[in-house]
């Protein structure tokens, strides 16, 4: 039996151009604070960088005859901000904007749908040195690049959004120090995410302006929180991470107002809020996008952090957990959607990340037979297919990722692509999984 999606159901890749793209000095692209932040030393596992990563910036016409190769009806990609202006404002970078012109039409060459994001956490290191996120003239140094990419690419691409995983990008990099900038600051990260917010609405603010005829939304990181049990105190905190990683982003897109019980918990690190700020937050969006690789499960500890929680990843029988430590529970994203619905009506929502990190064993050949990540999109994919025959509104899924990249901090040991990559000779071999993606694309279903 094949459980078939509804036509036009849009099949594809994801990728992030620090994890890709390489050429990092090349045809004058300016530093990021990914650049600045790998080349710290005891930043990364293993010292790794994004410098020359996949060289994507090098191989796209063999990376775009890949993706025509497997099929994919859509490619979610993003920009590097430092490439097309390289201290992040100013005078453009012709040879930045001609690559993604390339990418683009070689692209929709291909029949290849671009879903564009705009903001993938490597903002311009002289920005950051003037203040970056921080500051909030940071807003409009963002609109102002948005409207540039709006100007140039707005003609063919479908899809933007304007940042991703916000969340990630404001605590892992503001408030653990974990991720660029490697900063430990949690009023700072308070603080940061507003500016997110605001200039999410400021760029989407600007593509109205523009008259493009595209799509314009922004991509959250959601997991599944579940109370670890019946008691109060960990229902209380279940309810606390939920609003500082989810409703501290949600509530405002979509009500204009920042979760109440949040900012009298949080207390001084509240962010500082400017009159008519949440209004203009709340600009109508035309999707979400959502990334979901796990469900975790919350309890109260008092050694908790300032949310006062213990957060552990929930790992089924029969799964147990990927490369990352992650644990696996395909259902959490069937619930997770039927949630969003509740909060988010029937707004157009989009898988844009799901995907897994497993012990790839390639043969003399250097092909992989993944069947671990086989089975893990399936289960994931057939839990978005029961959240669609509930009504959720879904109208697109991404496999992260397309090729295996520099994964952050954890450098290039985990690898997620369909694709993998020998680093070392830049070689590309699809594996077991992309072969049966591709198949999956074809017949626009599953087989139960």
């Amino acid at each position: 039996m094949i459980r078939h999606f509804p036509q036009g159901f849009l099949w594809g890749a994801a990728t992030a151009a620090y994890q890709i793209e390489g050429a990092a000095r090349e045809d004058g692209r300016g530093p990021s604070i990914w650049d600045a932040y790998a080349h710290r030393p005891d930043t990364t596992l293993g010292g790794a960088t994004g410098d020359v990563a996949c060289d994507h910036y090098h191989h796209l016409v063999e990376d775009l005859a890949l993706m025509k190769e497997l099929g994919l009806r859509s490619y979610r990609f993003s920009i590097s901000w430092p490439r097309v202006l390289p201290t992040g404002r100013g005078r453009p970078n012709p040879k930045g904007l001609a690559f993604y012109d390339r990418l683009v039409d070689g692209l929709l060459e291909a029949g290849i749908v671009p879903n564009t994001t705009l903001h993938h956490w490597d903002t311009p290191q002289a920005l950051h040195e003037r203040g970056g996120w921080a500051r909030r003239e940071c807003v409009d140094w963002f609109a102002d690049y948005a409207r540039l990419m709006f100007e140039r690419l707005g003609d063919r691409v479908a899809f933007w959004s304007t940042h991703n995983e916000p969340w990630v990008f404001a605590f892992v990099g503001y408030a653990q120090g974990n991720f660029a900038p490697g900063l430990s600051d949690t009023t700072v990260a308070y603080q940061v995410s507003h500016h997110l917010l605001l200039s999410h609405a400021r760029a989407v603010q600007a593509f109205r302006q523009s008259g493009r005829r595209g799509q314009i939304g922004i991509v959250l990181s959601f997991s599944h929180n579940q109370p670890a049990s019946v008691s109060e105190p960990d229902r209380r905190a279940c309810t606390r991470v939920d609003e500082n990683g989810t409703g501290l982003f949600l509530r405002p897109l979509l009500e204009g107002r920042y979760p109440e019980g949040l900012i009298e918990w949080i207390g001084p690190h509240a962010p500082k809020v400017r009159a008519g700020d949440l209004a203009e937050i709340r600009q109508p969006i035309d999707f979400l996008g959502v990334n979901y690789y796990f469900t975790q499960s919350v309890s109260f500890h008092p050694h908790g952090g300032h949310l006062k929680a213990a957060i552990s990843q929930v790992a089924d029988a029969g799964w147990g957990r990927t490369e990352m430590g992650w644990g696996v529970h395909p259902d959490g994203l069937r619930v997770l959607l039927l949630d969003l619905k509740k909060s988010c009506g029937d707004l157009p929502t989009y898988i844009t990340e799901n995907g897994c990190a497993v012990r790839d064993v390639p043969d003399a050949r250097g092909f992989v037979k993944d069947a671990e990540r086989t089975r893990f999109l399936a289960a994931h994919i057939g839990a978005a297919h029961q959240a669609l025959e509930a009504g959720v509104n879904l109208k697109g899924y991404y496999v992260w990722s397309l090729l295996d990249n520099f994964e952050w901090a954890h450098g290039f040991a985990p690898r997620f692509g369909l694709v993998r990559v020998d680093y070392a000779a830049q070689a590309r071999i699809p594996k077991q999984s992309a072969r049966w993606y591709r198949e999956v694309i074809a017949r626009n279903g599953i087989e139960d």
